[in-house]
């Protein structure tokens, strides 16, 4: 964000320094802010203050109850303020957390619960039943707890530090067994000593904090999706508000809307997928979020159109576009996407590497490719995952060094240009389709150049193991009348800058996109669970 000062300190250190204290800083926005709102749902409310001193209870509670045990534990809820007391205190305890959204099916949850060792579930939400047989501290208990009149205090000494694990997040795995992501103290400090940074001056100029106003952050992605993790850990660094939107919210347009408006939010963090689903809205303008100052985007690919239409209606903002894995803690690139790179780039590029990591791109054989050459998009640095938790074999083969750094093999494609990654796709959304290699996302990119297309997926068909067709689900800006008159020009005027075996042969068209609960375009729903 640039130079934001975080009360009377200020982040403008030199590339690669690392004096960012998360629960130190906490702490010192409950000295001297303990009435400011720490997070909000736009119903339930924690200030600062009652986050450090609840978080303290808990975590004393939890230390005297599971000894010198420093296993991860389960915290299980949606977006109520009481998750980061419960995140906190896990923290100040020893422990890593391992956030699980109540929107999560409850086989996975049994999945992800059964995979942990011992302890006990931290359930952070009112009348959510956790899933399954383990230990659960219902939130009437987690409530009591941190309610005591007796204040005992937790010792820094037992914090979660240095290459200890702060936060596990389980993402899918190919073989249907989730894998847990593990992110340590490190890990989370470098990425958000940088993130409090991302923007320069561009951002420092649009929004600087002062002691009498604090930034407002708004949080679109469940704890569950480390996307949350740019809004939640940045927002705390800074003595900000995180402005949390439930899920009924965001499946509610006027609901949605009318929070947005309240939340007074000036840093944006979400999928580009939820903004342009917002920016169907015409109410969605600075006009009504007059404070939005910055938006930063990860987890899909950020397209012009929707950069254009947001430069038209926040034109004081700034948008900054990011790439990164959970692997990699959050991002681990980032540019400022300015009217002059929205014209001239498509696809947009993703940003230079932040100090302390290296972006290298590798070809099929793991030799180094030179810039302007497309490979696998390689992520080595001081962000990098220690691996997956429990499985050795799959750590061993997404993991590797790289001159005495940790190193990841995202299964992105990619290509350099002047230190500037392009992202070009996922290896595993590329197909052979009548022995042509095709991307898929490189299809999508090319239906989206149409200016009336709002949202687009394609996938693939198939039939005896081998691709038959594509299939593209389109959301158009009008309603479409005739879908074979509609089909039969989408094709034509593709035609004009697509090889025809990349046409699509056929055309599906939705009033809106199917997502999934961190915001991202539903492709298993669209493909009928493919």
């Amino acid at each position: 964000m640039g130079e934001i000062e975080c009360h009377n300190n200020r982040y403008n250190k030199a590339a690669g320094d690392m004096d960012l204290d998360i629960i130190g800083k906490i702490k010192e926005t409950a000295m001297h802010f303990p009435e400011r709102t720490a997070s909000t749902n736009g119903r339930d409310r924690l200030s600062y203050k009652e986050l450090w001193e609840y978080s303290e209870r808990l975590a004393v509670c939890l230390k005297n109850e599971l000894g010198e045990e420093k296993q991860p534990l389960a915290v299980y809820g949606h977006k109520s303020p009481w998750m980061l007391v419960c995140f906190l205190a896990c923290v100040k305890a020893g422990h890593g957390y391992c956030p699980i959204d109540i929107s999560v099916p409850d086989a996975r949850v049994e999945m992800i619960l059964h995979s942990l060792p011992e302890g006990p579930v931290l359930a952070a939400e009112q009348n959510c039943s956790v899933p399954g047989d383990k230990e659960v501290w219902s939130f009437q208990q987690i409530q009591e707890i941190c309610q005591m009149e007796k204040m005992d205090c937790c010792e820094p000494d037992t914090y979660v530090k240095g290459d200890g694990i702060w936060y596990m997040i389980f993402t899918s795995g190919s073989t249907g067994t989730p894998k847990g992501v593990q992110i340590t103290a490190d890990c989370l400090h470098h990425f958000t000593d940088w993130a409090v940074n991302l923007g320069g001056a561009a951002s420092a100029e649009a929004m600087r904090e002062s002691e009498e106003q604090n930034l407002i952050f708004l949080n679109q992605a469940p704890f569950s999706f480390d996307l949350s993790v740019m809004d939640l850990y940045t927002s705390l660094a800074c003595g900000g508000t995180l402005y949390c939107l439930e899920k009924n919210v965001q499946a509610d347009y006027r609901l949605l809307m009318e929070h947005l408006a309240n939340a007074k939010a000036n840093v944006w963090v979400s999928t580009p997928s939820f903004a342009e689903m917002c920016l169907c809205e015409q109410s969605f303008c600075a006009d009504r979020m007059e404070g939005m100052r910055l938006f930063l985007f990860c987890g899909e690919t950020l397209g012009n159109r929707t950069v254009a239409k947001l430069q038209q209606r926040f034109p004081e903002a700034v948008i900054i576009n990011t790439y990164g894995p959970t692997e990699s803690t959050v991002a681990v690139t980032g540019v400022i996407v300015t009217p002059e790179i929205n014209e001239k780039r498509n696809p947009l590029p993703v940003g230079k590497a932040k100090p302390g990591t290296q972006i290298l791109i590798f070809d099929e054989n793991g030799q180094e490719l030179p810039e302007g050459k497309k490979g696998e998009v390689i992520i080595a640095g001081n962000t990098v995952s220690p691996g997956y938790y429990g499985q050795p074999a799959l750590t061993e083969k997404a993991f590797f060094e790289i001159d005495g750094m940790r190193a990841y093999r995202t299964g992105d494609r990619g290509y350099l240009e002047n230190g500037q990654l392009f992202y070009c796709g996922r290896i595993d959304l590329q197909i052979k389709y009548h022995g042509y290699r095709i991307e898929l996302e490189d299809i999508e990119n090319n239906i989206r150049k149409l200016p009336y297309i709002e949202h687009v997926v394609v996938l693939p068909r198939e039939r005896g193991g081998k691709v038959s067709s594509l299939m593209a689900y389109v959301v158009e800006k009008s309603i479409v009348e005739d879908e074979k008159t509609e089909n039969d020009r989408l094709k034509q005027e593709l035609l004009s800058f697509l090889p025809e075996y990349m046409v699509p042969k056929k055309f599906v068209f939705l009033d809106t996109m199917p997502m999934t609960a961190n915001g991202k375009a539903d492709r298993k729903k669209l493909g009928g669970g493919l």
